[in-house]
């Protein structure tokens, strides 16, 4: 029998030694059922995390299955050079979803290339590589996605063609305005983007891109309706405004189909990836026409829209509406968040429970303190894995716990997984 011990010894011999597995004895997962993965071993695990947010709507769903299958037996790639009726007929429905008026769509094979598609729009319309960005963002691994990224575990590059700069805004626990209220903390980031523009930018900013709540970030949520205030003095400028819904998006923050709704603002450009194809390759960017139509030049993609992979995520989205999964989603985040918030207030390492939905985090420090401590963040993963729960860990010092069921999660899971994770808190107390 093949063991997690064999996996791992190929894992380390042919992938580059930039890539890591969780875990002081990484896991494979062989099978998936719902909420559950079992590994080569025959260890059961409840999974909440779900590959970084992409198996949205759980493993093995018969609806996805079913749609993969049929797909199979009709053709398995085209190319945007062809007439592909599954990549037109979800491009129609994403437009549509999507909220921007006139929309176009183009579909790419990850969220570092959508996003890297964002910023071509943007700076190719706007004729200007000035960029504004949140600190504390994570937007791909690309040469471009990496510039626009302020997280220095993940930089790789400090070259880039672009200029950006970073705002204050996504991660309140540690900015400058942490003590203020709502309404104060916007103003005072509304007010440093206006200084930023004056002081350095030319007067020509392309755009600005954000993350409605900051993904690999450790979930840091913006108080409602921030973005809407920077969007007034960015259009103000003729600034583009970019949403990155990789993680937000499809219903996930249980509130908002989309997480810019929940600061009163349609952004110029949209765009998605992660969980719409539950766990098939398949991610864009959504603009309107005008903005799309900017790249006149001769230009075609080769993966993006793959019939497999849009069939794959036509059925993830018509589950997602026929199944009410976004009020499934605020209905088991609260749940989710009622077992752990009283753990957490009890708990002195514990700084901060927060999130939206089914998008949830809990960022560790040293006992009462704001000191990141992600030694203790690494023994509670671990700690979870020990229970049979798999989560994820983000946040710009590592010592972010990320929680992240599907949007299908049963009550029983919930409160199955959060036992589990209660559980591991407990042991390291």
């Amino acid at each position: 029998m093949t063991t997690n011990a064999d996996l791992l010894a190929q894992y380390r011999r042919v992938l580059p030694s930039f890539l890591s597995p969780y875990y002081a004895d990484p896991i494979s997962i062989e099978t998936g059922d719902g909420s559950w993965v079992t590994d080569v071993e025959g260890t059961r695990y409840l999974d909440f995390f779900g590959g970084v947010l992409t198996t949205m709507i759980g493993h093995n769903h018969p609806r996805v299955n079913a749609a993969l299958h049929a797909q199979v037996d009709k053709v398995l790639h085209t190319s945007t050079l062809y007439l592909s009726p599954p990549m037109l007929d979800l491009a129609e429905r994403i437009a549509d979803l999507s909220g921007i008026p006139d929309a176009r769509v183009l579909f790419t094979t990850s969220g570092t290339e959508a996003n890297d598609t964002a910023i071509l729009l943007a700076t190719s319309y706007r004729r200007s590589n000035q960029v504004l960005a949140m600190r504390n963002s994570y937007h791909g691994r690309s040469f471009t996605t990496q510039a626009i990224t302020s997280h220095s575990s993940w930089s790789s590059t400090s070259l880039s063609g672009l200029q950006v700069t970073f705002v204050q805004g996504g991660y309140r626990l540690r900015s400058p305005f942490a003590d203020f209220d709502d309404q104060a903390y916007t103003d005072a980031c509304v007010d440093d983007l206006v200084q930023l523009l004056d002081m350095t930018s030319s007067g020509d900013v392309a755009a600005m891109i954000a993350e409605p709540i900051q993904g690999v970030g450790g979930f840091a949520v913006p108080p409602d309706g921030l973005f809407g205030a920077m969007h007034k003095e960015l259009a103000n400028r003729g600034i583009l405004f970019i949403a990155d819904e990789v993680q937000t998006g499809w219903g996930r923050t249980g509130e908002h189909y989309w997480g810019y709704q929940a600061h009163g603002i349609t952004p110029d450009i949209l765009t998605f990836a992660k969980g719409v194809g539950n766990g098939i390759t398949l991610a864009g960017c959504v603009a309107r026409a005008e903005l799309m139509d900017t790249i006149d030049v001769l230009n075609f993609s080769t993966f993006g829209g793959n019939p497999l992979s849009t069939a794959a995520g036509m059925a993830t989205l018509d589950v997602v509406r026929d199944d009410d999964l976004q009020a499934n989603a605020l209905a088991m985040g609260n749940r989710l968040r009622a077992a752990l918030d009283p753990v957490a207030a009890a708990t002195p390492w514990i700084a901060e429970v927060r999130g939206r939905g089914l998008m949830q985090a809990v960022e560790v420090c040293h006992d009462g303190t704001l000191e990141p401590d992600p030694t203790r963040a690494a023994a509670l993963l671990e700690a979870c894995k020990d229970n049979g729960l798999l989560v994820g860990k983000g946040g710009l010092y590592g010592n972010v716990i990320r929680i992240t069921p599907m949007l299908n999660v049963t009550a029983a899971d919930v409160d199955d997984g959060a036992a589990r994770l209660v559980a591991a808190i407990h042991t390291l107390a």
